[in-house]
């Protein structure tokens, strides 16, 4: 049937040309869709402060690097520095990262190792400043005495509340009038002004910071929430950065090496890639090699939405408030949107002096956001 530009139940029916015809609906147009939190989900929690903790911990490492620049015999020196000597003990039994050669050490002396060279027949090699040493294990003497005690630290973190309020006002002659598409015109706005901060949360979530000094707020400073881009330090990379797979395209090798470091460098299992709309689309390239089509198919489907590598499965989400040469690697497991208590988003009636209905849409919330390092960023993207 031909598009006639009228309404199927009218059609054939002469009737004179409608002056007005408005469908009861209103077309939201701005973009207020929330990805990232609709992915992680409603906390199961409240922050009960302003400034909301967590206590982290991690085990005593089991790697260190070469930190000795006067190294003269490479595949025979027999003692050398490293950064951090209180990592090593005697008995332990330690190989250069790339190299088959084991060591084992006799000695440690404050970041002066003593080792021996080509342990249980295997080769000497040479070893050089920088080179990353993995601690294999330690091997207790029988009968020995306890070794010394060594432990780690539990860190206290952290990340302040940042209040999102918008005011809403309403004539007293708009909330009597009839309008097309809406039957309440306060609620209407209500449920606007919502959305807007919802999509502002999002937005904080993901880039938000901290100002610089008098975090927790005062008079004159306002409370802000450190997002989740400015937590991460660790995982950090971008075209040129030593390792990187080169180029300034995302690509599968770069997705690959980033899922690597993290699963080689923490417990962290990323199911998580958040990324925006360009992004979005060189990921979908990553088939177009081999997408086929047969000569019945009529649908045409470019879109890539979980990634599986062998570090993990993950969702791919756009969303439109990630920076647009970012690519985002989350593990949602370790990040909480949580509201202060009681102070989820409400809305608040205020006393009204003259013809109208006013009040005020307010939320309280932080991020909470767990070992940054089992999370990564990549930046410097191309755009275009």
């Amino acid at each position: 049937m031909a598009f006639t530009g009228k309404a199927t139940y009218s059609a054939g029916v002469t009737l004179p040309e409608i002056a007005e015809d408005v469908s009861d609906l209103v077309g939201i147009i701005s973009p207020y869709e929330t990805p990232l939190l609709d992915a992680i989900g409603d906390p199961l929690r409240e922050a009960k402060s302003t400034y909301h903790e967590w206590l982290e911990d991690s085990l005593v490492p089991n790697k260190d690097t070469i930190d000795d620049s006067s190294i003269s015999d490479p595949d025979g020196e027999t003692s050398f520095d490293v950064a951090n000597g209180d990592r090593f003990r005697a008995g332990d039994q330690i190989q250069v990262a790339d190299s088959e050669e084991l060591m084992l050490v006799t000695d440690v002396s404050d970041d002066t190792i003593t080792v021996v060279r080509g342990y249980a027949g295997t080769t000497p090699e040479n070893i050089a400043d920088g080179q990353v040493i993995n601690i294999l294990g330690n091997a207790a003497l029988e009968g020995g005495d306890k070794p010394a005690t060594r432990f780690t630290n539990r860190v206290r973190c952290g990340n302040y509340t940042q209040i999102f309020t918008v005011s809403v006002e309403v004539s007293g002659t708009n909330i009597a009038a009839s309008h097309l598409g809406i039957s309440d015109e306060m609620d209407y706005q209500k449920q606007e002004r919502l959305r807007g901060l919802i999509r502002d949360l999002e937005n904080t979530i993901i880039s938000g910071g901290q100002p610089a000094a008098n975090p927790q707020g005062s008079a004159s400073v306002r409370r802000s929430m450190r997002g989740i881009i400015p937590h991460i330090s660790t995982h950090v990379y971008r075209p040129g950065d030593s390792g990187f797979p080169s180029g300034d395209d995302l690509d599968e090798s770069k997705i690959n090496y980033v899922l690597r470091q993290i699963w080689e460098n923490s417990s962290g299992n990323i199911d998580l890639i958040v990324v925006g709309g360009y992004q979005k689309r060189r990921i979908n390239a990553f088939l177009s090699a081999s997408r086929s089509f047969g000569p019945t198919d009529r649908a045409y489907t470019d879109m890539v939405s979980i990634y599986e590598s062998d570090f993990g499965v993950c969702r791919i989400i756009t969303s439109r408030w990630v920076p647009q040469d970012a690519v985002l690697l989350l593990d949602s497991s370790r990040i909480s949107v949580l509201p202060l208590a009681g102070r989820s988003f409400h809305f608040k009636p205020l006393a009204s002096s003259g013809d109208y209905e006013c009040g005020q849409l307010i939320g309280e919330y932080t991020l909470e956001f767990r070992n940054e390092a089992a999370h990564g960023l990549i930046r410097d993207l191309a755009m275009s």
